[in-house]
């Protein structure tokens, strides 16, 4: 079995090689834009197909060689100027994928790991989504949450028209060892080396990266071909987040409550700060983002994947571990 891995150089990506490494008769190929090494597949076993997801025609022979596509490359962020570069690797680079995956003789599963971005949130403890929600949140205009559902759309589209064999898994907040090398974790490390000092409204659910892991692996066999599943865990407050990074790194937890009309006035200063081309370490967008409660059931996940996520405490205490082991709390 040849296995194609895009975005395997990442937290997630990696820790997917990992896993793949273990089962039998399989040949992991990764797409990276430059040859090893590459830091977090220390000790995988892999070959390297020099490639980049934006430029299709990197992609033909990697592409017809695979009898199973695992689509993880994407970028992340929160940031008005970011929307372009997003467009151009969550949404045109998936489509140069499919489209070529679409005329591929060989290939059995597409899984393309989209996000729970592309579902929605909700604005208050009382909305938990899940597969069937309506996505609600067109009116913010979201760079990363709109490119990740246009992604999403072209796999349906290319299932419904040309029977391309794809199957969905939309992870929620990642934890695990490792995932303090990712940009977007700045805050919880900070943190955990008790130099932060406030939460926010808000909240996300906390899955652990070896259960998505498996779960996603599970979907290339028993994911229904079209479907979409949320690997989410435990909804907790963002309050209560930072009160387990705290704990498993032995320091004292945020206690400082910061008021939503405060967030809201700081986002629109660092809007305007950005018209004049200035830098903001926030805006409207970010902020935003921060204080919608990011919870959601997975239900269909546990029934059809054999989904099984454990506690928010048991997965953030495996991340606190990691950066203490590698001496990021010193």
């Amino acid at each position: 079995m040849k296995i194609l891995v895009t975005g395997a150089t990442g937290f997630i990506g990696s820790w997917l090689v990992k896993k793949l490494n273990q089962q039998q008769d399989t040949e992991v190929t990764i797409l990276a834009r430059q040859p090893a090494p590459h830091a977090l597949l220390e000790g995988c076993r892999y070959d390297v197909a020099i490639g980049d997801i934006t430029k299709p025609d990197t992609l033909v022979t990697p592409v017809q060689d695979a009898d199973v596509i695992y689509h993880l490359a994407g970028f992340i962020g929160y940031k008005r100027e970011e929307r372009a570069l997003m467009e151009q690797i969550n949404v045109l680079g998936t489509k140069n994928l499919v489209d070529l995956a679409v005329k591929s003789d060989r290939l059995q599963r597409f899984i393309h790991f989209s996000s729970v971005v592309a579902v929605g949130a909700g604005q208050s403890p009382e909305q938990v989504m899940d597969e069937t929600s309506p996505f609600n949140l067109h009116h913010l205009n979201l760079g990363y949450f709109e490119t990740k559902l246009a992604a999403e759309k072209i796999i349906q589209q290319a299932f419904l028209e040309h029977g391309l064999p794809a199957v969905m898994v939309n992870p929620s907040t990642v934890y695990g060892a490792g995932d303090a090398t990712k940009p977007s974790r700045k805050t919880q490390l900070k943190v955990a080396r008790g130099e932060f000092k406030f939460y926010t409204e808000g909240g996300v659910s906390v899955t652990h990266i070896e259960d998505v892991i498996d779960a996603t692996l599970s979907a290339a066999t028993k994911g229904r071909l079209g479907e979409r599943y949320i690997l989410a865990g435990e909804n907790i407050t963002i309050k209560q987040l930072f009160e387990l990074i705290a704990e498993a790194a032995g320091v004292p937890a945020p206690s400082t409550k910061i008021p939503s009309t405060a967030l809201k006035a700081l986002g629109k200063s660092g809007d305007l700060a950005q018209r004049f081309g200035l830098k903001a370490p926030f805006d409207s967008e970010k902020l935003g983002v921060a204080m919608m409660y990011h919870w959601f059931d997975s239900r269909k996940a546990r029934e059809e994947l054999d989904y099984q996520p454990r506690s928010a405490r048991d997965a953030i205490t495996e991340s606190v571990q990691w950066m203490k082991d590698q001496g990021l709390l010193d």
